[in-house]
């Protein structure tokens, strides 16, 4: 089985998350598997092959090394499963002839649109308007990229209903709920506040430092909350310029960024924070939401995409319209507050994930797998 992901660890971000996951669910189990990723430096060895395309190269000649690399590796495949590189997996499992499964974690159009200045709106309003030229050969890529899966999942029913919208017949598509993580054996939480440097309330972020996670918004709102410090793991192309605005917004001495980290590094940050900020201007159904509350740690988040499936207002976090600061703000000041409320929101975000567990979730992609390739057969 390969495994195609556009991020790895040391990487922070979803991707990187579930694929070795996968990866090594599928491995105990006694399934032959391979990785394609890009990566700025050789991955970890790991007990199966992970093979690398370094992110150093021109995007051109990456894309099609990506694509050469899949083919290559997936000859000795009997199926291919992305979890992002979509449209580079299925270019790559289709010279092969080999059948594709697909985790679908974000509208690939609706993202490059936003990148290359195409369309400025939401997800939602991206999918009713022309956008022109461009934007219709993105989406026409997409849907051929997609529309070659022999199944697709989608963290979300949100997500699935925008992805029907896209012709995929309704019986392909299905809803797979990002697993929560078995939580090892952590410090004890004054131990962790120690080794991050936490005193007061804290809040934490780990993911890709990204456009689509609006941190600015997050920044703007920790600006008008005094005493509320904001510790950030993880890098990305946003991280210069968020450096940037912190030191020009007088938030230095409240806000850090720690760069990279494992996902265990990820469950330590957020056992010791107070709560974790979530202000993306779109999203899927994110791991890190996950994360935080199967260590306890409430989430306060934009209510944007997937994310009130998992997190419920006033229940195991505190939920905002997307795009809205005064809202942000206030929810950061109503918690950082309230120890009472905060105490409510943790005693309940460990049980509220307790339902998403590994190997159920991952079963169900292994399952799929199974079938793609007997049907190929």
């Amino acid at each position: 089985m390969l495994i195609v992901t556009g991020i790895w660890p040391p990487d922070v971000g979803g991707p990187a998350v579930h694929a070795p996951a996968l990866a090594a669910f599928l491995h105990e189990r006694g399934h032959g598997v391979e990785v394609v990723t890009t990566a700025t430096a050789a991955p970890v060895g790991e007990a199966y092959p992970v093979h690398w395309v370094p992110r150093s190269r021109p995007a051109v000649v990456r894309h099609a090394r990506v694509v050469v690399e899949v083919g290559r590796c997936a000859r000795r495949a009997d199926v291919v499963y992305a979890t992002s590189m979509i449209r580079r997996a299925a270019a790559g499992a289709e010279g092969a002839r080999r059948p594709l499964v697909v985790k679908l974690v974000a509208d690939e159009a609706y993202e490059r649109s936003r990148r290359a200045g195409l369309f400025a709106g939401s997800l939602e309003e991206f999918q009713q308007v022309d956008g022109g030229a461009r934007v219709r050969a993105l989406r026409r890529a997409r849907n051929i990229a997609v529309g070659r899966a022999a199944h697709v999942f989608c963290p979300s029913a949100y997500l699935r209903e925008i992805a029907l919208g896209w012709g995929i017949p309704a019986g392909r598509i299905s809803v797979l709920p990002n697993p929560a993580p078995v939580v090892p054996k952590l410090p004890a939480r004054d131990e962790l506040r120690d080794c991050f440097g936490m005193t007061g309330i804290t809040l934490a972020f780990a993911g890709r430092l990204t456009a689509q996670k609006d941190l600015t918004l997050a920044l703007d709102a920790i600006g008008r909350v005094p005493d509320v410090a904001l510790v950030l793991l993880g890098d990305g192309p946003e991280r210069a310029s968020l450096e940037q605005y912190v030191a020009a917004h007088d938030v230095a001495d409240r806000v850090r960024f720690l760069g990279g980290g494992t996902r265990d590094d990820v469950l330590r940050l957020f056992r010791a924070a107070d709560g974790s900020l979530l202000s993306s201007a779109w999203e899927n159904f994110p791991h890190t939401v996950v994360e935080a509350l199967a260590v306890g740690t409430p989430v306060i988040a934009t209510a944007v995409g997937g994310v009130p499936e998992i997190v419920r207002d006033g229940e195991n976090g505190l939920l905002v319209a997307a795009h809205d600061l005064d809202g942000l703000a206030q929810a950061v000041d109503r918690f950082a507050s309230d120890p009472t409320l905060r105490e409510h929101l943790a005693a309940a975000a460990a049980p509220s994930v307790e339902g998403y567990a590994p190997d159920v979730l991952l079963g169900q992609v292994e399952t799929a797998l199974r079938r793609a390739t007997e049907n190929r057969g």
